[in-house]
């Protein structure tokens, strides 16, 4: 049953065309995901939907008992509000009062808010937002219209919002950035690129895999075209001996290919910067306390951070994150125990609520505060030129910051940290209102910096692709080091987990045992480790491998000279290539016995 459609639905604002001539639909227990470079029209796209905004031509029809509840990325309060009246707002009356309120405490509770009557004015703009969240989701609708509603609620918030919208009976339309939110939750995803709409069913999993199936193609078709244009080309340039009507219908269809726009380049940012040098003494932190009245964030926390250190720090929202990199960064002090940075040591420090970022300022000038030139691994460019990789073209470098979107003022933040030169990079919620694009690159990038990086984040996803360390805040000021990402993290909590009739210290036991494999005849004794030592066999091998290697490698560039040679001979260029292929196994093979060998020979040295 379809609930609401849009047909020929244009919109611009002044000369950025948003959406253009563009139909959507929505149908019952739809769960749509809208993606797309931040600033192509995501949020508009949902405004125009939920009737906060009109757009500039085309028809929305909807049936007439269709309800549409609209969560905004930013929400707005009255002041003076109670939060527990802030969420119930014009969801009752007399009659069902007292149900709305349980529920609404239910779910503030799940959200992390015990004190209902706190003032509304009180709350950072994370916690307007989950107010607002819980007051969407109490609302009766028969579409959800949700704005980023994933951003500021930490992992366990998550996943119960999750199965909350998976379970919930009517359609939901929503953007978000987080990776396995969408794959868990949505059965449709649309992509709004360059004023179009791009449907893809099924969920984020199976949207990368359409996409690349499109975009494979597209740019087939338009090889073909080019092949068949160079082709009448020549015909025209070769001229016809008469004109007749056949061979005009000719020349106008050559035309016609010539006019046709060829398909555009996806533009993507382009993250690159230079790594300030980083000496031998990084940062220690050394019996590190921090409170806040009686509340306790962090008790006795000592760590020396290691050069190439990925931290990934979770914990449940005002556990103490924040602060702990505000420790760091030298923006407030512990209570006790000192910090001590290499001199060397170059921070760049991107906060979680742009705090840093005057809004009146041009872009052009706010970027030209780190300097006129940039150092890249390129050589240096102009800050103009690396506004242009991050999408911001020249209308927008002279436009002020305020008139950016969300995402928008995220990246651009991002550029002006990464220009710094930083060989530490502390980032506070780094993919709150980051489009997935800008993401995978931001881990693409993240994977060859060169240096230290700590990580405050919700998004499971980025922590699971980034990070090989957790700090987790566990409560009462504890931080818990863990090796490997997010969910290693998690299978190891479950691991440590009581079974019925268990005590939690034969539980750890039996943990680290599956971790490390020892079998329960060994949990009282070990045997005397034995001195490493090659076998004859692997002796020999490691003898003459180095030989057999360089004799693969040669065999391989001789073979690569019979190919050039047997170009034309279809019968034996395919017995080269299958010969060519299985000694690069063999290499292959080879190769990874040299890497053990080799470690090997290094154990048996140093023991």
């Amino acid at each position: 049953m379809n609930l609401l459609t849009m047909e020929h639905v244009s919109k611009a604002y002044t000369d950025r065309v948003l959406l253009d001539d563009v139909g959507f639909g929505i149908n019952k227990n739809e769960k749509i995901g809208v993606i797309g470079v931040n600033g192509m029209g995501k949020s508009t796209l949902l405004k125009i939907v939920a009737g906060i905004e009109e757009s500039d031509a085309g028809t929305i029809s909807m049936g007439n008992q269709v309800k549409i509840c609209y969560l905004p990325q930013t929400p707005v309060f009255e002041a003076g509000t109670t939060i527990l009246r802030a969420a119930t707002e014009g969801n009752y009356d007399e009659l069902n009062r007292w149900t709305i309120e349980a529920e609404a405490k239910s779910m503030l509770n799940q959200l992390g808010f015990t004190d209902y009557a706190e003032k509304i004015e009180h709350m950072s703009g994370g916690q307007k937002k989950r107010v607002a969240l819980v007051r969407a989701l109490l609302t009766p609708a028969d579409i959800l219209v949700l704005d980023e509603p994933t951003n500021h609620l930490d992992n366990e918030m998550s996943e119960w919002l999750e199965e909350y919208l998976i379970q919930f009976r009517g359609a939901i339309l929503m953007v978000t950035h987080d990776r396995y939110f969408l794959d868990r939750v949505v059965n449709r995803i649309v992509e709004v690129d360059h004023g179009k709409l791009y449907n893809y069913p099924g969920n984020y999993s199976e949207f990368v895999r359409l996409k690349a199936e499109r975009q494979n193609m597209e740019l087939a078709t338009e090889r073909k075209r080019k092949s068949l244009l160079r082709t009448e080309l020549e015909w025209l340039h070769r001229g016809a001996r008469a004109r007749s009507t056949k061979q005009k219908a000719h020349i106008d269809r050559i035309h016609a290919m010539q006019e046709m726009k060829d398909i555009q380049e996806e533009k993507r940012v382009m993250l690159d910067s230079v790594a300030s040098r980083m000496g031998n003494k990084t940062i220690e932190l050394s019996g590190i306390c921090k409170s806040y009245g009686e509340k306790k964030l962090i008790e006795d926390f000592s760590y020396i951070f290691l050069k190439k250190d990925r931290i990934g720090i979770i914990g449940h929202n005002g556990c103490g994150k924040s602060t702990l990199l505000k420790i760091i960064n030298g923006i407030i002090k512990p209570d006790v125990g000192t910090i001590e940075i290499g001199q060397t040591i170059k921070i760049g420090y991107f906060s979680q609520e742009n705090e840093y970022m005057d809004e009146s300022e041009r872009v052009i000038d706010y970027v030209k505060e780190a300097g006129e030139y940039i150092a890249t691994s390129d050589g240096k460019i102009t800050a103009s030129q690396m506004l242009e990789r991050f999408l911001f073209d020249g209308a927008m470098q002279w436009s002020r910051i305020e008139k950016l979107s969300g995402g928008e003022k995220r990246r651009l933040y991002l550029l002006r940290v990464l220009m710094e030169a930083p060989n530490v990079l502390i980032l506070d919620e780094p993919t709150n209102d980051l489009d997935i694009q800008t993401l995978t690159i931001l881990e693409d990038y993240l994977d060859h910096f060169d240096g230290i990086i700590l990580i405050v984040s919700h998004d499971r996803y980025f922590l699971d692709r980034t990070v090989s360390r957790i700090f987790a805040f566990n409560g009462g000021g504890k931080i818990r080091q863990s090796e490997g990402g997010y969910s290693d993290y998690l299978i190891r909590v479950e691991l440590e987990k009581p079974k019925d009739g268990q005590t939690i210290a034969e539980n750890m036991s039996d943990a680290a045992s599956a971790q490390t494999g020892e079998s329960d005849s060994k949990k009282t004794w070990k045997q005397r480790e034995k001195k490493l030592k090659f076998s004859y066999k692997e002796q020999r091998e490691y003898e003459t491998i180095d030989e057999d290697i360089a004799k693969l490698e040669e065999t391989i560039e001789k073979l690569d000279q019979e190919m050039v040679k047997n170009a034309t001979n279809s019968v034996k260029l395919s017995e080269l290539m299958k010969e060519k292929e299985e000694t690069e196994t063999t290499l292959e093979e080879k190769m990874d016995r040299w890497v053990y060998l080799n470690d090997l020979a290094e154990q048996i040295e140093n023991q």
